[in-house]
């Protein structure tokens, strides 16, 4: 059996781009994730500007937080939510080579192209 190295920091596990990823195929996560870019809020506040109960604002929070998109802290009896910007970074990083892989295939398929032969 062979042991398989865990990635380096910077990198993402498997599991980690499945969490990520499937954290941002929901819009209202989304948008979470961008408010708490731009500031950090209670999940009160969060909860107010959706048509939806306080819990299913509080599940999303915790898919959110289970990826590691966000960071939630207690602060007396308020919980507040700020993005992690590491770990935004990181999954950025990982969108950015694989669009350098498509880029160097299109510039091959680019040449194949362009030859005459």
């Amino acid at each position: 059996m062979v042991a398989q190295s865990s990635p380096p920091q910077s990198e993402l596990t498997d599991e980690q781009i499945d969490r990520v990823f499937s954290a941002l195929a929901a819009a209202t996560r989304r948008d979470i994730l961008r408010r708490t870019i731009e500031r950090e809020q209670s999940v009160s506040t969060l909860a107010a500007d959706y048509e939806m109960s306080f819990a299913a604002v509080q599940k999303h929070v915790a898919v959110l937080e289970a990826a590691e998109l966000i960071v939630k802290r207690a602060e007396g009896r308020e919980r507040l939510v700020r993005a992690a910007p590491d770990m935004i970074a990181r999954a950025r990083a990982l969108l950015g080579r694989y669009e350098e892989m498509w880029r160097g295939r299109i510039d091959r398929l680019d040449a194949l192209l362009a030859d005459p032969e």
